[in-house]
């Protein structure tokens, strides 16, 4: 009897991804200040120019650290020699940029390109380690009793809030810190949870007359983003059922408060650090709706609706120009072609569509 042959799977989301990264790429990736050998940085703006004049405006460290993991994103979705080469020399040109230094006074900063360095693992060879092991130390040097624990936002600061605390505790699980991960993510489950929504509010200061500690109270959707991947994390590493039920609280929170009926997640008029809020949040929504099916299955459906969704209206809304694909900063309207002073010139906001559909590419992958 002849043998049957399993259809091809289906790769509409790979595709899109793939479209997606070669626009990035092709307005953005460039070597350091546009001459330095081996280095590659992600110019911030797409109109902005590349030359050494670069090395004195902003060049937005976190944002570096994003297109790293999405580089990666896409290199486990087709692995190239190209890209692992590239990714080595995007590493390089931060370092470099940064003044030769892995960190910098910002903890969210720091366990962001943590986070990246860390996947990209062997890749790196010899520096992956120094750098995890230089922000991990700095990490935990943040963690302080303050307003009952957590980590600062950054050093000499006041305020502590979900996006330093919770890409800290993913990575400080990661690498073995576990208890500490727990320790902070329990605080931010007492602290910045709002008991009526369900929501992760931003962050928490002290009065600077009164001393009481005070909530801020907005909820941002990388707030819930960073919260549900620590969860979903300790669900695996920690094994205490809180953490899936945390998880699945959070993701019905975000599909009641923060996303449009039919699953699409609402975005922000804003070109700067806000353009990656959204991709933040799908990131660790598809990670939820990969790993939570035995334990919060009812959650898992919905993360991966709510990304789906959204990876629709992305695509149905996007712009083009020569490079490919152009995502507005909220996903629910049309994309103009990138000009100056537009959010669609930012790198935040095209990564964040990036990170988008390698999230429904990772999905598709899955199924």
């Amino acid at each position: 009897m002849a043998r049957r042959h399993a259809p091809a799977r289906n790769r509409v989301w790979a595709e899109r991804a793939a479209e997606a990264e070669r626009a990035v790429r092709s307005r953005s990736l460039h070597r350091l200040a546009g001459v330095v050998p081996g280095t590659r940085i992600g110019r911030v703006a797409a109109n902005r120019p590349v030359g050494p004049r670069t090395l004195l405006g902003p060049w937005h460290y976190w944002w570096q650290a994003h297109l790293l993991d999405c580089l990666l994103d896409a290199q486990l979705r087709e692995p190239s020699d190209r890209r692992g080469r590239e990714l080595a020399a995007l590493v390089r040109g931060i370092r470099l940029r940064n003044l030769g230094r892995w960190t910098n006074d910002y903890y969210d900063d720091i366990a962001w390109l943590g986070l990246a360095v860390r996947r990209a693992g062997v890749r790196l060879r010899r520096t992956g380690p120094k750098a995890v092991a230089a922000i991990t130390a700095q990490l935990r040097a943040g963690h302080t009793p303050h307003g009952g624990g957590g980590i600062w936002w950054r050093r000499g600061d006041d305020f502590k809030n979900a996006p330093a605390n919770g890409p800290a505790a993913i990575l400080l699980a990661r690498t073995g810190d576990v208890a500490r991960a727990v320790a902070i993510v329990d605080w931010m489950a007492a602290t910045l949870v709002d008991p009526d929504t369900g929501l992760v509010r931003d962050g928490i200061r002290p009065d600077p007359v009164t001393g009481v500690w005070t909530v801020e109270g907005l909820a941002y959707t990388y707030c819930q983003g960073v919260y549900l991947g620590a969860c979903v994390e300790l669900a695996e590493r920690d094994g205490d059922p809180r953490w899936a039920r945390r998880a699945a609280a959070v993701v019905e929170a975000v599909r009641e408060h923060l996303a449009e009926p039919d699953g699409v997640i609402g975005g922000y008029d804003d070109g700067g650090d806000g353009g990656l809020f959204n991709g933040i949040l799908v990131r660790y929504l598809a990670d939820a709706a990969v790993r939570l099916p035995a334990l919060a299955p009812t959650a898992a459906h919905t993360a991966a609706h709510l990304v789906t969704a959204s990876a629709e209206r992305a695509w149905e809304n996007r712009a083009a120009d020569a490079s490919g694909p152009v995502f507005a900063h909220d996903w629910r309207r049309p994309a103009r072609r990138p000009r100056p002073g537009t959010p669609e010139s930012a790198l935040s906001v095209q990564l964040s569509g990036w990170m988008l559909l390698e999230a429904a590419a990772r999905l598709e992958r899955g199924r």
